[in-house]
């Protein structure tokens, strides 16, 4: 009967139409939300300046950032709100690679400690577009094989290596801030960073490059065609960001702009430049983050010189503080969406052998890039085991995977984009969370850093002899905690 009075009989009346929002309740709704982002910030930034002030090394500030989203993506999954509360927390990577992840890029570039950095080129450069490779094409080929056999979701072998290229892309950050706050080896400090900067880059344009011959359906083509089309977007992206970076240093050179008046316009200018180059990447089918990357190591190194000391100061708070306002945004959206997004837990297989996969792909990278560097290096300039076990443990999984396969959702029919997703989403929050006091613990023995230090003992406790630096991990954690319990007692 219900239906009967709802539907519109010949020559009745209309049937009533919607009430009408009231005005003004949609920008509350928008106001609440971001209102609930920003103290979400706000929580961010405090719980790790609480976790730096007590030197609390095994919950990195990422990880807290991961688990706020986590807890607000919960609470919002089992209130009534779900539906308003998603629109606006929805981790949309169109957002995520044209807002967040150009201002991260760009001061991991700009911030590079020059010396270090170019005194490895060759080494980095080998981790970063060989021992990429590597670890794309092993992971996706075991991946591949693993379905063959049975042992986990079978994936198509275009699909597969899609899978290996995404998985690929490192985030160090966390390992990287343990090394800025105890201190370690400038040479591997500059390794573990300048390969992780670079990785994502080439992560991204492998991705692409195999989505692309995918899309074509040219899973026949030459593969030496797919690494050339690869090494062509990523050489024109490196020319691209290479080219604007000298442009803009020529013009604050000859330009006259460093003059009292004109700081702000100098300024603008010099913020204007690293989204021209991304861009203009963008524009040309190329890679923007390798160019915008690029634009950030040779603006610091050409450009920056040429600015006022006002102007220099300005432009390294500014480009520091979108860096880290973005960081946070991004592991906060993360798990947000991980708890809101729908995931696809069926391939339990799937998600361990990725695993397993991963670490034997990343140990490949790391000990076969090490061999050729060192085969070419005079014997005081080898890479020592120590620092190459602290590469292979740095290799965790980040936002640029975390996008990458929300992106494959869209563009992998039939639901290997979804079980691609929730493996991907496993993969980091394992590395970012559950295993982390591990993996710090690891890092720190194999850069020669006293684990004692990692839990904020006083220095007569930081023993810097080899027996310290081989505690077993529970004798490490009950002493420490023990020793901050009696110095609270006291």
């Amino acid at each position: 009967m219900l239906e009967l009075n709802t539907t519109r009989q010949p020559g009745g009346p209309p049937p009533p139409l919607p009430a009408p929002t009231p005005p003004g309740t949609e920008q509350q709704a928008e106001g609440a939300g971001i209102l609930l982002q920003i103290s979400m910030l706000v929580l961010a930034f405090v719980l790790g300046h609480v976790l730096r002030r007590h030197k609390i090394y095994y919950l990195p500030e990422a990880s807290a950032s991961l688990l706020i989203g986590l807890i607000v993506g919960g609470l919002a999954n089992i209130s009534n709100k779900e539906t308003s509360i998603r629109g606006w927390f929805n981790f949309h990577e169109e957002f995520f690679f044209l807002f967040l992840l150009p201002p991260i890029i760009f001061q991991s570039g700009f911030s590079l400690a020059p010396k270090p950095f170019f005194s490895n080129f060759g080494a980095i450069i080998t981790f970063a577009l060989l021992g990429t490779l590597i670890a794309s094409i092993v992971t996706g080929v075991l991946v591949y094989l693993g379905g063959l056999t049975y042992l986990m979701y079978r994936l198509p072998l275009g699909e597969s290596l899609m899978f290996g290229a995404l998985i690929s892309a490192t985030d160090p950050v966390t390992v990287l801030s343990i090394f800025q706050e105890l201190g370690t080896d400038m040479n591997l400090y500059a390794l573990v960073f300048g390969e992780s900067v670079l990785n994502d880059a080439v992560a991204i344009s492998l991705y692409r490059t195999m989505a692309s011959v995918r899309s074509n359906d040219s899973s026949g083509q030459n593969l030496l065609l797919v690494i050339l089309s690869f090494l062509e977007t990523f050489v024109g992206s490196l020319s691209s960001g290479v080219g604007v970076g000298f442009i803009s240093a020529l013009l604050f050179k000859y330009a006259g702009l460093n003059v009292e008046n004109l700081h702000n316009l100098e300024s603008c200018l010099f913020v204007l430049f690293p989204y021209f180059s991304y861009m203009l990447a963008e524009g040309l089918g190329l890679s923007g983050i390798v160019s915008i990357l690029f634009t950030g190591i040779v603006m610091k190194r050409y450009t920056f010189s040429n600015l006022s000391e006002k102007s220099q100061h300005f432009a390294s708070a500014f480009f520091h503080l979108l860096s880290s306002l973005a960081e946070a945004f991004v592991f906060i959206y993360m798990g947000f969406d991980i708890a809101m997004e729908q995931q696809s837990w069926s391939h339990i297989g799937f998600i361990f052998f990725s695993i397993l996969f991963i670490g034997v792909a990343r140990a490949t990278n790391v000990f076969s890039c090490a061999y050729l560097v060192n085969l070419v290096r005079p014997a005081n300039r080898q890479i020592p085991m120590q620092h190459q076990k602290a590469l292979w443990y740095s290799g965790l999984r980040g936002a640029m995977a975390f996008a990458l396969a929300l992106q494959a959702v869209h563009d992998l029919p039939d639901g290997h984009g979804q079980t691609i997703f929730t493996a991907t989403t496993a993969i980091v929050v394992l590395t970012q969370a559950c295993v982390w006091k591990k993996v710090v613990l690891e890092v720190a023995i194999a850069a020669n850093i006293c684990t004692a230090c990692l839990f904020g003992l006083p220095p007569t406790e930081n023993k810097s002899s080899q027996n310290n630096l081989l505690w077993s991990s529970t004798f490490c954690f009950q002493g420490a905690f023990d020793w901050r319990l009696n110095r609270h007692n006291a």
